[in-house]
């Protein structure tokens, strides 16, 4: 979409096309920006998270409300710093007191819009500042001073809007008499700048004492960003120094970039009875509303500068928040990083204890030794592993001892090493976590170095369950056997226990004749199932199982690292597509706000 496409026009009007494009592009905007996510403590994420707010605030309030209203009337925001005139310019520019004015500060605390009867239908509806609500004035007809005119100083009334209905007012322009961008309240001030984000035309009011000062000019800045049309109102100018004051203003003005900036001179002048300034005082001011009033060509204008260049100025902030965003996600993915990499370790160690032996120690080697006997069978291995086949269905002549010891003694051990490999993993990750801010503060006062509390159930359950599956095993691979009787008489339960055995042992495709670990006790578990199903079927009822053990202890750990990941955002991986969709809006908004030139 180009400059010329874009650029909102009264006389003409954007085309229906393009509007709708515009406004389906804006809506995208917001939509992003509503779900944008900046969960992690970086550099800079309170301002990024600031500017999300006032981008949003500034669509709601002016750039949506606009592009679907090109031809609606001005709305002249008349904003500046504390005493310095505002609403008693106001006043004088309708010809009577409609808003207080006065020396207690803070004055202006509930906005007040005014504007002609003919364009009421553009403000009662919601159509700009949506979030303020909205009440109806009356226009006094007696002779109230400006100090008792308008709304009474009332900090309850600060999310409301006072619309006025006066025909002095031009038709076309509204008048919004703003609070104080520096007033001590910081609810003034911020209402102060959210009505300037939503004015299509700035009025800004200062003085000859205070026009150097700092809280002002950040604002003109801001105007000269967006290229919003400005009118720079100095007030209370002592008599006599009107050029030389206006003249040091004029060149301030032009080296920020504001050269373009209407400046009046309103000079130091007593107020009559009622507080109003005599009507000579602003009649510049207000032929120059009125030249506007008069000129729909020339506010098309001024709402084509000001629209495009507050598009322009939201896809410079897209740009900074595309920013936050990626640093947001390089930071999430070094913390999931060392997340994964600790739980990592932490399955690599688990699946190194159940497959080198570890296991098959201490209690787990005492109870196999139980289980199988030591006399006749460990005999028959030294006078020759070749006759172990031949004696192994003498060997179990009658009924087997209980292989129940031997589960149980399995589920206790490799309980024990997950667990405390599942301990230091979680140890691990908090340590790295606290040695970052971000981490830190993701973790807050939560303690997440060691397991969940029903972590050791769970890992019982898990171990269980595997031990089930192993019998599943041996009981399908039993039914296809000619050998049927054998491995019966053996039962499923003696050959579950045996082929576990074989699991601790089972390091790199080799199995326990060929690692001979714990004085052969891996050597007896494969002789038995080899005996029964030949060596093929040990190799791969082995791998089976141990793939099985492997992917119940990942998911047992995977639970144990949710604990952390899921404080990232709605996860590590979301946060990939935020700062890409972020930069490709911003490209759209600058296109759809042109170049910047003015007419």
């Amino acid at each position: 979409m180009n400059s010329t496409d874009s650029s909102p026009s009264s006389s003409n009007g954007a085309s229906a096309l393009v509007q709708e494009a515009a406004v389906e592009l804006l809506e995208n905007v917001r939509t992003e920006l509503a779900g944008l996510e900046l969960p992690l403590a970086l550099p800079g994420v309170d301002e990024a998270r600031t500017t999300t707010t006032s981008a949003l605030a500034q669509l709601d309030d002016y750039i949506l409300p606009r592009w679907k209203s090109l031809d609606a009337p001005l709305l002249a925001v008349v904003g500046g710093s504390t005493g310095a005139g505002k609403s008693t310019l106001v006043n004088a520019l309708v010809g009577h007191p409609v808003t207080r004015s006065g020396a207690i500060r803070p004055t202006t605390r509930q906005p007040i819009l005014l504007h002609h009867p003919d364009d009421a239908p553009w403000f009662t509806s919601g159509r700009v500042l949506p979030t303020l609500h909205r009440v109806h004035g009356e226009i006094v007809k007696t002779h109230t001073p400006a100090s008792r005119a308008g709304a009474s100083p009332d900090a309850s009334a600060m999310a409301s809007l006072v619309l006025v209905e006066d025909p002095a007012v031009p038709a076309g322009v509204a008048l919004l008499d703003a609070p104080d961008v520096d007033s001590i309240s910081d609810d003034n001030r911020q209402l102060a700048g959210q009505l300037l984000a939503a004015a299509d035309l700035w009025l800004f009011v200062t003085t000859a004492n205070r026009y150097a000062d700092a809280v002002p000019w950040k604002l003109l800045l801001d105007a000269a960003s967006r290229d919003i049309t400005v009118a720079v109102i100095l007030d209370r100018v002592p008599q006599g120094a009107e050029a030389e004051v206006a003249q040091d203003l004029q060149a301030m003005l032009q080296r920020e970039g504001l050269a373009g900036a209407q400046l009046f001179v309103v000079a130091e002048t007593a107020l009559d009875e009622l507080g109003m300034l005599p009507a000579h005082a602003v009649a510049p001011i207000l032929d120059w509303l009125r030249e506007i009033s008069d000129d729909s060509a020339g506010r098309a204008d001024i709402v084509r500068r000001t629209l495009n260049g507050t598009v322009r100025s939201l896809s410079g902030r897209l740009e900074v928040l595309a920013s936050a965003a990626t640093a947001q996600q390089d930071a999430g993915r070094q913390l999931a990083q060392d997340v994964e990499s600790a739980f990592a370790d932490a399955a690599a160690r688990i699946s190194k204890a159940s497959s080198d032996g570890t296991l098959l120690r201490g209690e787990v080697l005492a109870r196999w030794q139980d289980f199988v006997g030591t006399g006749e069978f460990f005999r028959a291995l030294e006078s020759g592993i070749g006759r172990l086949r031949d004696r192994i269905g003498a060997f179990f002549k009658g009924q087997p001892p209980p292989a129940v010891k031997v589960e149980t003694a399995i589920e206790t051990g490799l309980q024990a090493v997950i667990v405390d490999q599942a301990s230091r993993a979680a140890e691990d990750a908090d340590q790295r976590w606290r040695a970052d801010p971000a981490g830190r503060q993701l973790l807050g006062t939560d303690d997440l170095s060691s397991t969940s509390a029903d972590f050791a159930v769970q890992s019982a359950a898990e171990i269980r369950a595997w031990q089930g599956e192993v019998l599943e095993l041996i009981r399908a691979e039993g039914a296809a056997k000619r050998t049927q009787a054998r491995w019966m008489s053996f039962g499923v339960n003696g050959l579950g226990v045996v082929l576990m055995i074989v699991v601790f042992s089972f390091t790199g495709g080799l199995t326990g004749a060929e690692v001979g670990i714990a004085g052969g006790t891996a050597v007896v578990g494969q002789k038995v199932l080899e005996a029964m199903f030949g060596e093929d079927a040990v190799r791969r009822l082995a791998k089976e199982a141990k793939l099985s053990l492997e992917a119940r202890c990942e998911n047992l750990l995977e639970h144990e690292k949710r604990r952390f990941l899921d404080r990232i955002g709605n996860g590590e991986d979301s946060l990939d597509a935020p700062a890409e969709r972020l930069q490709a809006l911003a490209a759209q908004l600058s296109s759809l706000g042109g170049t910047g030139e003015r007419a």
